[in-house]
């Protein structure tokens, strides 16, 4: 009897020990990483040409929320000859993109528990519909305002999903080596299309302040000035009508086979992600850092013209100079994501010349609009150089905060993190043209906001500790 008990208990040592080995064989994730299960992927994973559609639609629908978003700020003059718009209705009219996010977390929760494809129905479904609140050609201007209003809150409700979504869609679809450049495109399209408001609006509708045009007396014509309104708005409304369609037809939420590891991961709930975002101080100041200058930088865009009208600028220039700073800076952040996939773990150094860059460019632009106090040369030149510049190194900082977020927080799901961070921004581009309302006859102290943030992100950003988690699983384990 003895000699059997003695037999079971070296069969359970000898259990315990093959246990104890199985553990030692599993990958070592580290702390934060405590509970994470990893699903089994074949391989390394595997990457479908698809992701490029996926993609492709992703920021087309990105792209025209932006649009939509910015189309008044551009044709302010124009707006208020045509509808009775005063100053405060044109910062209501861009302060309902940062309204749209006060529901953020009903949106990230559905991206979390529904996935991409019934986010972004819902998101179209919202845009199509205040497209079409804003196109109804009434007579009553008091009623049409109302209905512009509407439609653009309505639209500021799309941003949630599209401003955020960016970089789980990269980690859903594309490998290691490309998330990145995927977050880059996915989450810096929408500022092109902001960019494109500056162009088309001030292009397509006359501005009655124009002075180079005389020798027409329709551009003064307030019933033109409306026509040509209506015109970008029923295009706007046509393109957001046709991709409904196509995202209805086709728009898979996750391929059949994860790309890696790390999008095979199992992540931490939702309740349990929001929890460890809101007690990590490490996030809490990077999401500072990130939001403060580009929630500044959204509002200070979107009223541009007012702030370039004392200076005289025209609304034409005022449009170039938005277009191109803002497409200067999606260039230059799908360069430096396309350079931060090819020599990982230096998303921190990236940033911090960025935001030096920053720093330098809004505080020689707001000397330059003194110029009656500081004697700086304003001229076009050196006011279109100095607001590219600044638009460059913020907005293409962008995707490289989001990678950041996701390798500091992982495995918290990459929707809530860089939902958390949108809502912020938002935030405060909401305050900034809250107080925009009531301050609104003189605008310097909107680029001391600029030029001040610039500076706050920077120094929170030298003392940043940065970590790779995500990077370690799926380049370490993965070998």
């Amino acid at each position: 009897m003895g000699a059997v008990e003695s037999t079971e208990r070296e069969r359970e040592r000898e259990r315990e020990r093959e246990r104890e080995r199985q553990r030692e064989r599993e990958p070592l994730l580290g702390p934060s990483q405590a509970g994470v299960r990893i699903q089994p992927v074949s391989g390394s994973g595997r990457v479908y040409g698809r992701r490029w559609l996926v993609l492709c639609l992703f920021s087309m629908l990105a792209f025209l929320q932006g649009m939509v978003w910015n189309t008044w700020g551009p044709i302010q003059n124009s707006a208020k000859h045509a509808f009775g718009f005063s100053s405060t209705d044109i910062a209501i009219l861009v302060l309902w993109g940062p309204v749209g996010f006060l529901p953020w977390l009903l949106f990230v929760w559905l991206m979390d528990k529904k996935g991409l494809r019934a986010s972004l129905l819902l998101t179209v479904f919202f845009m199509v519909l205040g497209s079409a609140l804003r196109s109804v050609p009434l007579s009553n201007l008091q009623l049409r305002r109302w209905l512009i209003h509407g439609g653009q809150l309505l639209n500021g409700l799309a941003g949630p999903t599209l401003m955020s979504a960016g970089p789980l869609l990269s980690t859903t679809w594309f490998a290691p080596d490309q998330r990145a450049t995927a977050t880059a495109v996915a989450s810096l399209v929408g500022y092109l299309g902001a960019a494109c408001s500056f162009l088309i609006g001030p292009l397509a509708v006359p501005a009655p302040n124009d002075t180079q045009i005389v020798e027409s007396i329709t551009h003064w014509d307030p019933g033109h000035i409306r026509d040509r309104i209506q015109f970008v708005l029923y295009t706007e409304l046509g393109m957001i009508a046709v991709l409904f369609a196509v995202v209805l037809l086709y728009f898979p939420s996750r391929p059949p086979i994860p790309p890696s590891i790390a999008a095979a991961s199992q992540r931490l709930s939702y309740r349990s992600s929001i929890c460890r975002l809101l007690s990590n101080m490490r996030f809490l100041m990077i999401a500072l850092a990130y939001s403060v200058p580009t929630g500044v930088v959204a509002g200070w865009s979107g009223v541009l013209d007012m702030i370039l009208t004392p200076v005289r600028v025209s609304q034409v220039d005022a449009g170039w100079i938005g277009f191109w700073s803002i497409v200067g800076g999606c260039v230059f952040g799908v360069a430096m994501a396309r350079f931060a996939d090819s020599i990982r773990g230096m998303l921190k150094l990236i940033a911090v010349l960025m935001l030096a860059g920053a720093s330098l460019a809004a505080t020689w632009f707001t000397l330059t609009c003194l110029t009656r106090l500081t004697h700086l040369p304003s001229t076009k030149a050196t006011l279109y150089t100095s607001c590219i510049l600044v638009g460059i190194f913020i907005n293409s900082s962008v995707p490289i905060f989001f990678e950041l977020f996701i390798e500091t927080v992982y495995p918290v799901p990459e929707g809530i993190t860089c939902g958390v961070v949108t809502f912020l921004s938002n935030l405060f581009t909401g305050l900034l043209l809250f107080f925009l309302t009531f301050y609104f006859t003189e605008l310097s102290w909107l680029n001391w906001c600029l030029t001040g943030s610039c500076l706050f992100s920077l120094l929170l950003i030298l003392f940043f500790r940065e970590s790779y988690d995500r990077l370690y699983l799926d380049v370490f384990v993965s070998v």
